[in-house]
């Protein structure tokens, strides 16, 4: 038989895909990639689906460690927000997720690969990418883009197999990962109509303040309130303390790989806090042009990684840099949730530059004089006066 690797999510469309592939003749193995967002009973009901459709086997494979190392890290390091709005939520799960594929399918020898992506949206390219960059000789097989199947058409093939669980289509869709949650809707789908609170997965509960304190080191989150963690369980902490005051929630906005614009509503308190926090240490211990070069650098790193050419050599240059630019970026950030909002307090950290025996910004100058400041001053005039002099109708 054909050996396939199927990326299965459980849905209406891979399972389309799984069960057509299997009539087809294909050996099918299907596999999901856990980067957050599966518990372990989804896990075991994936499992219990794939193999009623037809599944010859099913892997599920926990990618939250790599998903860190080899992109949320980085997220962070370039406090990435695309737009200035939107983490990367879904883009970012999308590269690791076809690298885990792919890795599973030469482990396995399979021939062919497939995914559930339509052709209207950025999933195709993504897999796709890295698909053919990492595994040229594997045929991408992707049924429903091909086929141009509606819903409709998936579930009644479905039934007249004999499979028939609940396809019934929520209000929201909604995609849970390590680096936030994002949520689609009706609303979404046009300009002017925001999501309703019932939408997002996370509810209200908290309304009293709690203060929080974020520790990093080499710019990495290493503890929470004083209790040291690896990242991965770190950020799951915080998100587990931030959702309940509904931190985190948007709408992003933004230029699609395929050239439409579209809307996604998100919510992602724990790395909306952590960015801002690391942000907000960066600003205290690294230079300006360190921190004016890694803005220029992490801008295009979010926007090469949202369009899926996150294997482009460029990418591990800048990983380089960002990386580089961490070594000062250590110490604690104070902070406080409210409801919908948090608040930065300040920061604690031996590499603080914002150091008293050098002067008081609009206070006290320790270390140069009066005359010192208007020579500095006189001589950072000269090229503007030069260039009026010249040309004294330029305004």
């Amino acid at each position: 038989m054909k050996k396939l690797v199927l990326a299965y999510s459980g849905g209406l469309d891979t399972s389309y895909c799984l069960k057509n592939l299997s009539n087809e003749g294909y050996e099918v193995h299907a596999v999901s990639i856990n980067t957050g967002g599966f518990t372990v009973d989804q896990i075991k009901k994936q499992e219990k689906n794939a193999y009623s459709i037809g599944a010859n086997t099913y892997i599920s494979i926990n990618a939250l460690k790599p998903f860190y190392d080899k992109i949320v890290k980085y997220l962070i390091f370039g406090n990435v927000l695309k737009n200035n709005t939107y983490p990367l939520s879904v883009s970012s799960e999308r590269i690791i997720q076809a690298i885990e594929i792919i890795e599973y399918a030469k482990s396995i020898d399979a021939k062919f690969i497939a995914h559930g992506s339509t052709g209207a949206g950025n999933d195709q390219v993504r897999f796709d990418l890295i698909f053919q960059i990492l595994a040229p000789g594997i045929e991408i097989i992707t049924p429903i883009r091909d086929k141009q199947l509606s819903r409709e058409a998936e579930i009644e093939y479905l039934k007249s197999q004999g499979i028939d669980l609940d396809w019934k289509k929520a209000q929201y869709s909604i995609n849970q990962g390590l680096w936030g949650t994002s949520v689609g809707g009706n609303e979404t789908l046009t300009s002017i109509k925001s999501l309703p609170d019932s939408a997002y997965p996370s509810q209200l509960i908290e309304i009293k303040p709690k203060k929080i304190i974020l520790s990093f080191k080499s710019g990495e989150l290493t503890a929470l309130n004083g209790q040291n963690g690896n990242p991965v369980n770190l950020i799951q902490q915080l998100q587990d303390i931030a959702k309940d005051y509904a931190i985190g929630r948007d709408i992003h906005v933004g230029d699609t790989i395929i050239g439409i614009k579209g809307r996604v509503g998100f919510e992602a308190a724990a790395p909306m806090i952590i960015i801002k926090a690391h942000h907000l240490l960066e600003k205290h211990t690294q230079s300006k042009w360190q921190q004016f070069q890694k803005e220029q650098m992490a801008n295009f790193y979010g926007m090469q990684l949202h369009e899926g050419n996150y294997l482009d050599a460029v990418m591990r240059d800048i990983e380089a840099f960002m990386e580089s630019s961490q070594k000062t970026v250590n110490g604690e950030v104070f902070v406080t949730l409210h409801p919908y909002r948090f608040e930065l307090h300040g920061i604690k950290s031996p590499n603080d530059l914002m150091n008293a025996s050098f002067g008081s910004y609009g206070e006290t100058n320790k270390t140069w004089t009066a005359e010192d400041a208007k020579g500095f001053i006189k001589i950072s005039s000269n090229a503007h006066k030069i260039f009026k002099t010249i040309n004294p109708s330029k305004k």
